[in-house]
């Protein structure tokens, strides 16, 4: 009797199955197959427990391209840092879409900041000034790392301000960063002191209102932000939304559920048009990214189940050469 064997990756295993730049390759691959309709991405569900101030995310994507079909649940809680807790937990099932086998269960927490930060290190490559070295980080959780890491793949990187309210965690994120990647980190005191010699700016917060003022922001910088996902929250004020040219995962994921965008669109800031291209379409050289050092570069991701899956192949593909994880049968 056949027995099915479903391989078993942990969080060590996704994070050592690939690198960041190998990471940065397979969401480009991604985007570029989202922007030519060549990847099915249904709209996300999302199930709100208010009563717990939680969000469940459900992701399914189809990979034509190799044949795979792939289901994420990530599941966010926003009280859960109080009582040492993730603010997030997430798994990712693979399945073999010639015949709907299952394939693999990989923890999702992981990959999904690492497709994250995977995604604006790609946009800060494509849209970022080439001779950019300093960064500001906003917020000093486990994204910011990935983020930081994902910049530092495509720059090269001699300064990086952090901002977080909290300036304990501030500072032990800094010290840990700085020892980890060689890079002078200095915790910045208000959000305008992060932005003051900025050049690549990216907010990765749970903040439902803007984190800095759009007097803070210059001429030529590029802006990611990656931590709102729901139409009523933002990290951007809408002024500096309105000044710069806006770029996104894909738009209408973007105009469903980036509260970003969504809020200047509402208050009459900006229009549909103000979105220049998907990021697919940069990568792809369909369409232009940033044409003039003076111009402010802004990135929004809500996060697409494309980049899931597309990750999650290439990290499967490596642990069965390397043998990691293990397998179980069902």
């Amino acid at each position: 009797m056949f027995r099915l064997k479903i391989h078993l990756l942990g969080a060590e295993e996704v994070t050592k199955a690939i690198s960041m730049k190998e990471a940065i390759e397979a969401v480009k691959e991604a985007f570029i197959l989202v922007s030519q309709k060549k990847v099915v991405v249904p709209e996300r569900t999302h199930l709100d427990l208010a009563s717990h101030q939680g969000t469940s995310l459900i992701m399914p994507a189809y990979y034509p391209e190799k044949e795979k079909i792939g289901l994420k649940i990530i599941n966010l809680y926003e009280k859960n840092p109080l009582f040492g807790l993730p603010h997030s937990y997430a798994l990712m099932l693979i399945f073999d879409a010639r015949n709907g086998a299952p394939l693999a269960l990989l923890e999702a927490a992981h990959l999904t900041a690492l497709r994250t930060g995977a995604a604006c290190g790609l946009a800060t490559d494509l849209l970022a000034r080439k001779e950019a070295k300093i960064a500001a980080i906003f917020g000093a959780g486990f994204q910011a790392r990935y983020q930081l890491e994902a910049i530092r793949a495509v720059r090269s990187l001699t300064k990086v301000y952090l901002y977080d309210p909290d300036y304990a965690k501030s500072q032990t994120f800094a010290e840990e960063i700085s020892g980890k990647f060689g890079i002078e980190v200095e915790v910045a005191s208000s959000p305008e002191e992060a932005c003051q010699r900025a050049e690549i700016i990216s907010t990765a917060t749970t903040s439902s209102t803007p984190v800095f003022p759009d007097s803070a922001i210059k001429p030529g910088v590029h802006i990611n932000a990656i931590g709102s996902y729901k139409p009523q929250v933002r990290e951007v004020p809408s002024a500096t939304v309105a000044r710069a040219k806006i770029f996104v995962d894909q738009k209408e994921a973007a105009l469903e559920e980036a509260g970003d965008l969504i809020i200047p669109l509402k208050e009459g800031m900006i229009t549909e048009k103000a979105i220049v291209a998907e990021i697919g379409e940069v990568a792809s050289g369909q369409k232009p990214g940033r044409t003039s050092a003076e111009e402010i570069t802004f990135f929004k991701t809500v996060g697409l189940a494309a980049q899931d899956i597309a990750l999650a192949c290439r990290i499967l593909e490596t642990a069965e050469r390397l043998n990691l994880g293990s397998k179980f049968e069902l």
